[in-house]
């Protein structure tokens, strides 16, 4: 019966997909995250290429044949983004490890290539809003699911199971747990100016529930890099309130509050931020960074896709425990092979080397700087467009959370991320072409004057 339920969805939404082709994009956002195709027996994993391949090829061709093409244009971050996608096709057939490489590749050119394509398709407000709301409720059903769940059971490390035993995408721990504390700038956002779902009490107690929901992620994964990103967020959040006082005094008597009530795994996996020497999977992130470092001093173009597959290292840990007045130290080193990156920035670095780091941060970076930009020229605003530079904010914050999540866990490549990249090019985009009409009003009204003035 779900496999039915599924394949009715998506055939209902490739139905509707012929009269409105910017569905076929929208159903590529819902398939690519929730990724049905793990969560059916049978039907839909006998698809060759699965669903999401499909709803990018008919996104494509809906634009192709029907879209409006006027005032098309190409972001220099579209450009980065194809030159770091021919570059890791490059490093991907001359890879260390062939085999593994393809497998990587086989998913994760198709993130960069639809991203490189969805700006052209986001060429509305109402569009840029469609999409960034699907990938928001997305991402929503694993959420709520694991609120769900750990407010029932706690969770744990590793035995928090998000609808599948798949653990990867989104339904890794540590990557859903980044991903859900980014997320609440945007279902902020919504609850203010949405427009496809207009922001009454019933959706402001949706968004609610739902940031409540990403806040219980990192819990019931016991995902330390979830408790960094939601001390990042509290931060960045500062920027916009009018009362930080009253607000960094309720942040904290949160936190005192919900400190008791949190599982005692919870608490003793955090306490392993301050003596991370004692802790393994710290030390482990370390010696396979200090492997990376002089893995590039031998290869600076990178080994390609999985190159961390033939890493060699040495785990150290070292934990101290009082005894009376004797302290007892112990120490114990452990060989370990073929562990992952832990870290976008040295998954980057490792994969691609030295130049497909800087195509990573260029991109990263000037989305940051472009939103800035839009948050500054739009603040203020009490007209049509005082939506702006708070979406501008939302977005902004989303990609510093992930920037600062993704030094712990490897999503260099994750679609999310990208999806977000491509929301915030057609954003600009949008905006950009906004402003060049009232440019071309104030010169057609400028000029004359300035000819009588001659």
């Amino acid at each position: 019966m779900r496999d039915l339920a599924f394949l009715g969805f998506i055939a209902a939404l490739i139905g509707l997909g012929l009269k409105r082709p910017f569905l076929f994009v929208l159903g590529y956002a819902y398939a690519d995250i929730v990724s049905p195709q793990r969560l059916s027996y049978y039907l839909l994993n006998s698809i060759p290429g699965g669903i999401s391949l499909i709803m990018a090829g008919l996104a494509v061709a809906a634009w192709l044949i029907a879209d409006d093409k006027r005032d098309t244009r190409i972001a220099p971050r579209q450009g980065l983004m194809l030159l770091l996608l021919g570059y890791a096709a490059f490093t991907t057939f001359h890879a260390d490890m062939p085999v593994d490489a393809l497998d990587k590749w086989e998913w994760a050119w198709k993130a960069i290539a639809f991203a490189i394509f969805l700006p052209l398709a986001l060429r509305t407000r109402l569009r840029v809003e469609a999409f960034l709301l699907v990938m928001t409720l997305s991402a929503a059903a694993i959420i709520i699911v694991g609120g769900i769940k750990t407010a029932l059971s706690g969770g744990g490390y590793g035995a928090l199971n998000l609808m599948v035993s798949n653990n990867s995408g989104l339904y890794e721990g540590s990557i859903i747990s980044t991903f859900a504390i980014a997320l609440i700038p945007v279902i902020l956002w919504f609850a203010r100016f949405g427009t496809v779902f207009r922001p009454d009490w019933r959706v402001k107690l949706f968004c609610g529930a739902l940031i409540f929901a990403c806040l219980l992620i990192p819990v019931g994964t016991e995902a330390r890099t979830g408790l960094v990103c939601i001390a990042v967020l509290a931060v960045l959040m500062l920027r916009d309130v009018k009362r930080r006082l009253l607000y960094m005094t309720g942040a904290t008597l949160i936190a005192l509050v919900a400190i008791p009530l949190l599982p005692q795994s919870f608490t003793n996996r955090m306490e392993t931020i301050q003596g991370y020497q004692a802790d393994e999977s710290a030390n482990t992130r370390l010696a396979v960074w200090a492997w990376t470092l002089e893995y590039v001093q031998q290869r600076p173009f990178g080994g390609g896709f999985e190159a961390y597959v033939q890493n060699r290292i040495q785990v150290q840990t070292v934990d101290s425990r009082s005894a009376g007045d004797v302290q007892i130290v112990s120490a114990l080193t452990q060989a370990d092979a073929g562990r992952a990156w832990h870290s976008a920035y040295f998954e980057m670095l490792g994969e691609q080397g030295w130049p497909g780091l800087l195509l990573f941060l260029l991109i990263h970076g000037a989305g940051l700087v472009r939103m800035e930009m839009l948050r500054r020229r739009y603040r203020g605003r009490t007209d049509d467009m005082a939506w702006v530079s708070p979406l501008a904010t939302a977005l902004q914050n989303f990609h510093l959370v992930f920037l600062v999540g993704a030094l712990f866990v490897a999503v260099a490549w994750q679609p999310f991320i990208w999806m977000a990249i491509a929301v915030q090019i057609g954003f600009d985009n949008w905006v950009c072409r906004r402003e060049r009409p009232q440019s071309r009003k104030s010169w057609t009204a400028e000029a004359p004057a300035a000819a009588g003035a001659a």
